[in-house]
């Protein structure tokens, strides 16, 4: 179906589409770009589809490279910018649950189409023949659902990584995910077992980083979640009779991700902040629940899902530090703060004060106005603490190893670290002592006295 929507093409796009149909073939931009530029959005990248073969391609453009010529893929570079252009295909058998074993050319665009996840990726648009759409995406871009082109089953059996890709989307877009289309994830979700973990990480974070990452919900809801993060599920049936909480664990995780920023750290770290708790359950003779030490569990859980999906060491630490700290009790006193600071780290503590926010703002109403004061004093002491450069580190302590080597007749080793731990120590409780002269005379009486 032919429509009147009309898309503004960026130049190269534009330029590299009229090249192909000039030279008399079929040249379209395809899939996420349409979508986006029909939301408004400003698309991450460009693909084009064509009826000419990749070498046709290759002959049209001076600079290409060939990024999967067995799968029809050429990248034309303008400048310093690709965009891949890839042959109408019709994807032959699924082997993995992921890739076909095969791609048989077509010069149908319709074919190609056909073999796309969902209507509203499997839009195509040249300014010659305006919106192709024959799957009806711009109707379900009104009616704001995700829906399979074709039949589900059939397309979730290709790709098992689609069902992810359903909830990410409906979670990016604010969409509901169609019936049929659900139904087919809670009979096919069992398959996501072969996807490999890097894929699921990719998927799982474009998620929980979205406007609505208690989309995660339906996650749980058609069962993907008990194949990608079982941990989850245990949280969602895990309820939390204690005033200070009105949800379910998972409810209340769900609600905490949700209350913050869409930062990668920020909601991760709430992602596991409480992954501990049905293990540390307790009831007390009152049936109030408590649950003991559930921080250290779940930084330990953490650390080990983030391996088990592949992250990188960045994230795993500083994730692994704001689940372990989430809880964590500071007065609302500078020397405190100060040493919540040393102990936390100064690259974590700052992003501590959001997780604490978006915990609070998940809790029950009891006290939560009190918490937040309390809070908000704290980083006001935080700000005081960084605008008058206050030491809170060895990076800023007035000595360094060097110096107490050289000036305090210390030798290097163990004794040398543990000495500048005790003088940072010090400065922390007491910024004054931050001095050289006086940190050097300190450190020799320490040594004279021991």
């Amino acid at each position: 179906m032919q429509n009147t929507t009309v898309i503004r093409l960026p130049e190269k796009v534009k330029y590299i589409i009229d090249t192909i149909m000039e030279a008399g073939y079929e040249a379209y931009a395809v899939g996420g770009c349409i979508r986006d530029s029909i939301l408004g959005r400003e698309p991450d990248d460009w693909d084009i589809t064509t009826s000419a073969s990749p070498y046709q391609i290759k002959e049209l453009f001076p600079r290409t490279i060939d990024t999967g010529l067995q799968h029809g893929t050429v990248t034309v570079m303008m400048d310093k910018e690709g965009f891949e252009v890839t042959t109408y295909r019709i994807d032959g058998e699924y082997e993995d649950a992921r890739h076909p074993k095969e791609v048989i050319f077509t010069y149908n665009l319709i074919e190609d189409l056909k073999r796309r996840d969902f209507t509203i990726n499997a839009m195509a648009y040249n300014e010659k023949n305006g919106l192709i759409d024959v799957f009806e995406g711009m109707e379900d871009i009104n009616r704001k659902i995700i829906r399979c082109v074709g039949s589900p089953i059939e397309r979730f059996t290709e790709d098992a990584l689609r069902m992810m890709r359903a909830v990410r989307f409906s979670a990016q877009l604010g969409y509901e995910i169609e019936e049929e289309t659900a139904a087919a994830i809670k009979v096919l979700a069992p398959n996501l077992s072969k996807i490999s973990a890097e894929r699921i990480q990719t998927e799982l974070v474009k998620l929980v980083t979205s406007p609505n990452p208690d989309f995660l919900k339906v996650a749980y809801e058609t069962g993907i979640t008990g194949v990608i993060l079982p941990e989850f599920d245990v949280c969602m049936e895990t309820s939390q009779n204690n005033p200070h909480h009105c949800y379910s664990v998972g409810e209340h995780t769900l609600r905490s991700m949700k209350a913050v920023k869409a930062d990668r750290y920020l909601r991760l770290a709430l992602l596991f902040h409480d992954m501990g708790k049905p293990t540390k359950r307790t009831t007390d003779e009152k049936g109030i629940d408590h649950f003991y030490g559930h921080p250290v569990l779940s930084e330990e859980m953490a650390g080990q899902i983030l391996h088990r999906l592949k992250f990188d060491n960045d994230t795993i630490y500083m994730v692994k530090k704001l689940v372990l700290y989430h809880d964590y009790e500071v007065e609302a006193k500078p020397q405190s703060v100060r040493r919540a600071i040393m102990k936390v780290g100064e690259d974590v503590f700052p992003l501590l004060f959001d997780v604490k926010r978006g915990d609070i703002a998940a809790q029950s109403d009891y006290k939560r106005e009190e918490k937040l004061k309390k809070l908000e004093t704290v980083y006001d002491i935080y700000k005081q603490i960084l605008a008058q450069n206050q030491c809170v580190s060895l990076k800023t302590l007035a000595v360094t190893g060097r110096d107490l080597i050289e000036h305090a007749g210390m030798k290097p080793g163990k004794e040398l670290g543990e000495m500048l731990k005790k003088l940072l120590e010090l400065v922390v409780e007491d910024p004054s002592l931050n001095e050289k002269e006086t940190l050097l005379l300190r450190a020799k009486n320490y040594c004279k006295n021991n």
